[in-house]
């Protein structure tokens, strides 16, 4: 569904949980990120020692790019910021390009309802204001559930809970140069483990993602 609109600032979150830089520098290889909050900061086998590196042969054949062969343009990949909320009822991811708020579902309705509550609603008109300091146009609005219940209840209701935030994120912006895509995902796309509450608590979720524009 396509629709047109866009909303305040967000609240005060607590713990930052990620940031990831990755830098591939030639088309010979690779590097990939992973998540740092717990890791040490000096991955193991790195340590300093008191030994002198290992000589290079400058010659080495191996250490020559093949005949016709170039380096690639150097190129940073996204980097990725989640910040969550000490209580886990909101989560806000940030990367170069686009910014996303994932909402609890029992933060915004009652238990297997798509009516918000006033809080609710008031707590999407923050982040009206935040797509509003982006200048952001094109907003998607998805709802998921756990995988409890059947999976076309789960279909129905994450559907009927996405309307009703797009709703209020278009009272709240009141743009007609705003355009929605709202869709209801049900039990797919887990963000936990389903196998505790915990993890299904984190999956009932509405995410608002806008692009990233403000200069």
């Amino acid at each position: 569904m396509i629709l047109t609109h866009s909303r305040p600032g967000a609240p005060r979150l607590a713990a930052v949980a990620t940031t990831v830089t990755v830098l591939v520098a030639t088309s010979l290889y690779g590097a990939s990120g992973a998540a740092a909050a717990d890791d040490p900061s000096v991955p193991p086998g790195t340590e300093a020692t008191a030994s002198a590196p290992v000589e290079l042969d400058g010659n080495d054949p191996d250490l020559k790019l093949p005949d016709g062969a170039t380096l690639a343009e150097p190129k940073v990949l996204d980097i990725k910021q989640v910040v969550e909320e000490q209580s886990g009822d909101e989560r806000r991811e940030d990367t170069n390009t686009e910014v996303t708020f994932a909402l609890q579902a029992e933060v915004l309705f009652g238990k297997n309802s798509a009516k918000l509550s006033a809080q609710a609603k008031a707590r999407i008109g923050t982040i009206a204001e935040e797509i509003k300091k982006q200048n952001a146009t094109k907003i998607r609005v998805f709802g998921f559930t756990d995988n409890l219940g059947s999976s076309a209840h789960g279909d129905v209701l994450s559907r009927k809970r996405a309307n009703a935030v797009h709703t209020i994120l278009d009272q709240e912006l009141n743009d007609p140069n705003v355009t929605y895509e709202v869709r209801g995902y049900g039990e797919q796309y887990p963000i936990a483990d389903n196998s505790t509450e915990a993890g299904r608590k984190k999956n009932r979720r509405v995410e608002i993602t806008f692009p990233r524009t403000e200069k």
